[in-house]
């Protein structure tokens, strides 16, 4: 038996769906691995050569095809180390997701994932079938076992690795970001390492896929359930851990470890979320960059302030769109924000747009009094022109809406609904607030103008318009909506918390009827215990008793 194990964890961020690259990218990694630190194993995410989550890519008659001549390519250039990746796996007619573990050449050992999620953003049932089998493999007389992502939280996986003979466990993961998720994974690996004895070594996804951000922050946990290594989050790493052979089995070598990253505050890991979301779906798609309307207001500032972190100033475009109603302190806000960020500025006014569509609207408005189709018609003119930038730059437009308008539809849509990617879909108000206040602190003064942040919210499509002439003040509304929408909670619960009951049925009944609106929103990050999307789904015709 060998003295000492070397594991390098591969935090990496792949494409989904291409498979003949992530092949490659396994590849260069593993020699590294093996050139750089002598290693005996290399460890990917979960489904690695398809990326995550591929959907219903995994549906395609091609695909096992191409994992084949993937996995023959890792197989004839990777030698003299331990490789161990996930992929979809055909097994007599059923389809897994499975942990393989190629070396010298060859599959030595396979693994099916047993606990399928099906819950949330999660519908690993509509693809695959269940493992009910333990696998380890030995690599330097060190006997490892494989288990992958869910299963973690369940007891019996780690238990049949344990009885495969393992002396530590591989983890394999693909689990996104959401506030709070990283305290949550620490504490079932160390109820996991604690119930077996074992040390756990979990390796997770990085990076952006649609909706969904990977966070990284893979981490070695040891047999006694403490935290021995912790990766940075939302970062490419290889890691380097060693493991020695002692009179209570294996240990992991704390003198050996790499410099371990330092704990991001929660603002700070939201911000990175978005950022990292962004950059992600604006590259992995081709776009040349984004441009946004500027609107003088917080939503759009911090919009700005994203982007920009996300793709440098070279890659946004900043369009003010004014019109009678807009406020010099909008105007002046807006401009000093773009200088701040360095981006390209234009102003744009609509009022001539505007006044050309009341013209040709004048025959079938005849006699109707003036009411929020002449609001709406501003934003969409806005959009209008925004998309057109869109199209002749090969941007994609950001639209700038937070998760508490869109709940309750305080938005327009094809107005400024328009739009490709919405970086603070999932970004209650408050937390707007909290974001901006966070992003300025990092720069040390006030790079998003402070008259931004503290200027009462309004959309500036009325005289004097606020947005709490139309919503409760966004402290008790955001609370309602995590109650809500979040929590499940019926809106008798919400009152019986101490809330005006008029307010909350009025604030629920809200959110069901703007489900058609927010079908046809664009997508952004999520990064709350539920998203709007695919983490939340309800049907748009629907007679289910309101607040219920």
């Amino acid at each position: 038996m060998s003295d000492s194990l070397k594991i390098v964890m591969a935090q990496e961020n792949f494409l989904v769906g291409d498979i003949a690259g992530n092949a490659r990218r396994v590849i260069e990694s593993a020699l590294q691995a093996k050139a750089q630190w002598g290693a005996d194993v290399i460890v990917f995410p979960e489904l690695t050569l398809t990326g995550y989550p591929p959907e219903d890519l995994l549906l395609r008659p091609s695909l096992q095809g191409r994992v084949a001549v993937a996995l023959k390519s890792i197989e004839d250039q990777v030698k003299d180390i331990a490789v161990v990746l996930g992929c979809p796996i055909l097994d007599d007619g059923a389809l897994y997701n499975a942990a393989l573990v190629i070396q010298d050449g060859r599959q030595v050992a396979r693994y099916y994932k047993q606990n399928l999620p099906n819950y949330q953003v999660f519908d690993e049932v509509r693809y695959f079938q269940p493992g009910t089998q333990g696998a380890a493999f030995e690599v330097n007389g060190v006997t490892v076992g494989l288990t992958i992502c869910e299963d973690i939280w369940f007891p019996e996986p780690v238990a049949q690795a344990k009885a495969c003979g393992a002396q530590v466990i591989l983890n394999l993961n693909a689990s996104p970001f959401s506030i709070g998720k990283l305290a949550q994974r620490k504490a079932v690996l160390a109820q996991r390492a604690q119930e077996v004895g074992l040390p756990i070594v979990y390796v997770n996804l990085v990076g952006g896929q649609d909706e969904l951000v990977f966070d990284g922050a893979s981490m070695v946990m040891e047999s006694d359930g403490t935290l021995g290594f912790e990766a940075a989050e939302f970062k490419e790493t290889l890691i380097p851990v060693q493991f020695e052979q002692g009179p209570k089995g294996l240990t992991l070598n704390r003198e050996s470890l790499p410099e371990a990253a330092t704990p991001m505050e929660e603002e700070a890991c939201i911000y990175e979320a978005l950022t990292l979301g962004l950059r992600d779906y604006v590259n992995k798609n081709g776009f040349k960059g984004v441009c946004l309307g500027l609107s003088g207001g917080i939503d759009s500032g911090l919009s700005l302030a994203i982007a920009v972190d996300a793709l440098g100033p070279e890659r946004v475009e900043a369009i003010m769109m004014p019109f009678r109603y807009t406020s010099q302190i909008s105007l002046d806000d807006a401009a000093l924000e773009a200088k701040n960020f360095g981006v390209s500025y234009q102003i744009l006014p609509i009022e001539g747009i505007y006044d050309a569509f009341i013209g040709a609207l004048s025959e079938p408005f005849a006699g109707l009094k003036a009411d929020k189709s002449e609001e709406n018609l501003q934003a969409r003119c806005r959009g209008t022109l925004l998309m057109a930038i869109s199209n002749k730059k090969g941007s994609i437009v950001l639209t700038t809406g937070n998760k508490s308008e869109m709940a309750v539809g305080y938005a327009t849509l094809y107005g400024d609904m328009v739009g490709g990617y919405n970086a603070l879909k999932d970004v209650p108000k408050t937390l707007v607030f909290a974001l901006s206040e966070y992003r300025n602190r990092v720069a040390g003064y006030p790079i998003i103008p402070q008259r931004m942040i503290d200027r009462p919210p309004s959309a500036e499509l009325a005289p004097d318009q606020v947005d709490e002439d139309s919503l409760p003040p966004y402290s008790d509304l955001d609370q309602i909506l995590a109650f809500y929408v979040e929590q499940d909670q019926s809106a008798d619960e919400i009152v019986s918390r101490g809330f005006d009951r008029d307010v909350v049925y009025r604030i629920t009944r809200l959110v069901d009827l703007n489900e058609y609106k927010r079908s046809q929103a664009p997508i952004g990050v999520r990064v709350t215990a539920r998203g709007f999307g695919k983490d939340r789904r309800y049907p748009i015709t629907c007679k289910w008793p309101a607040g219920e």
